[in-house]
């Protein structure tokens, strides 16, 4: 319904390359937390970076299921980290490129982030304000023909290594949320730190606290209209949600697939421990759930591709299909025994790994609330105009 002839190709190619050129890399990458530059020119040269931009700048131009194909896959390579590295730089930095840059801009940044030569970060999320997007206290200030940024973000994928930065600041405080721009600078732009986090899983990607102290730029690097950031946001929240998403479910797949093969395995009592009613009809469940959230994603995902602005059924694919992985992951660990329990056992990476999915890209009880506004109050949603 959703794959044609050519995805299944790209799927089986990608899948291919990943065992080839990522997963013999993948320990030392969760050792370090440092992801070896090479990598993301591979990618580059394979045209992976520029699934969803279009030719002008280097990009292929496909259709979502493409981008749906690069999220499932790298879902199965055991490490959540190094595949958020590399979504986090293509559909969270280059989304904004490709919507809100202008000309020159897409030259400069987007066109080289294809090829894998620049990395980018998207930066929204503050010490203090985690999902309440509009009360973020990163400020903007219009100085002559250029913009002074002060202020701090945290908890940003690829806030460490990555080339340039996109950055949310108010430009007009007094106005709340209406009063956000969004801005495209360099890396070494004086006034700029990063300061690398210990996190509990994800543990391949550099996820950083970066701080702006009186960073000067060109007012040239505003991307879109000032003040209207916070509908830019809003509008690409749709893709981030839906991504993790399709991550859990993914993920999900993988973790079942394994822990069936490994109690079809393991025996105890004289027999497999896959022929345990209890053991059997618990996979049936999770089964059950995790394929029910993958066709949902699918279905949210087609009409995403249709132009249709799917807010709501993106925000309900993360806040399920997120629980229902942190159920597989946890019941997965049981299933191993001890061995679940052992890190030279990927089920023990994968629970670490999945416990992000109900935190970034919004809580899931920020996401209850957008959910029951919708559905209680009819609260709607618009794109950005």
């Amino acid at each position: 319904m959703y794959f044609t002839e050519e995805h299944d190709f790209f799927r089986k190619s990608f899948q291919d390359f990943l065992k080839k050129e990522v997963v013999p890399h993948i320990e030392k990458w969760e050792e370090t937390g440092t992801i070896d530059r090479f990598i993301w020119e591979k990618f580059g040269e394979m045209g992976y970076f520029g699934l969803a931009t279009p030719e002008e700048y280097g990009g292929l131009g496909l259709d979502v299921f493409y981008t749906i194909i690069f999220i499932e896959e790298l879902q199965k390579i055991s490490s959540a980290g190094f595949a958020a590295a590399m979504w986090a730089h293509e559909y969270l930095a280059m989304t904004h490129l490709n919507k809100e840059a202008n000309h020159e801009q897409k030259l400069k940044y987007l066109a080289p982030s294809v090829t894998g030569e620049k990395i980018g970060c998207l930066c929204i999320t503050e010490p203090f304000g985690g999902s309440d997007v509009g009360g973020m206290r990163t400020t903007a200030v219009k100085k002559g023909d250029s913009y002074i940024i002060n202020g701090s973000k945290t908890f940003i994928t690829n806030g460490v290594y990555s080339d340039y930065l996109i950055v949310c600041a108010k430009t007009a405080p007094e106005l709340g949320n209406k009063g956000i721009s969004i801005f495209v600078m360099d890396r070494d732009t004086p006034g700029i730190s990063a300061t690398k986090l210990d996190k509990l899983g994800w543990r391949a990607s550099d996820t950083a606290e970066i701080a702006f102290d009186n960073v000067e730029i060109p007012a040239a690097n505003l991307m879109g209209e000032e003040n209207k950031g916070f509908p830019y946001i809003m509008q690409h929240f749709a893709l981030e949600r839906l991504i993790m998403g399709v991550n859990a479910h993914a993920r999900s797949e993988w973790a079942l697939d394994y822990t069936i093969e490994y109690m079809k395995e393991r025996h105890a009592f004289g027999k497999s421990i896959s022929k345990f009613q209890a053991l059997r009809h618990r996979i049936a469940e999770l089964a059950s759930e995790v394929e029910m959230a993958k066709t949902f994603n699918y279905v949210t995902a087609k009409r995403l591709d249709d132009g249709e602005y799917v807010v709501k059924e993106a925000t309900m694919s993360k806040l399920l299909s997120t629980k229902i992985a942190d159920k597989v992951a946890y019941d997965c660990v049981q299933f191993l025994g001890g061995y679940g329990y052992m890190e030279e056992y990927p089920m023990a990476r994968n629970l670490r790994d999945s416990r992000l999915g109900p935190i970034g890209g919004g809580t899931s009880e920020i996401l209850k609330e957008i959910i029951a506004k919708m559905v209680i109050e009819e609260v709607s949603y618009k794109p950005a105009t």
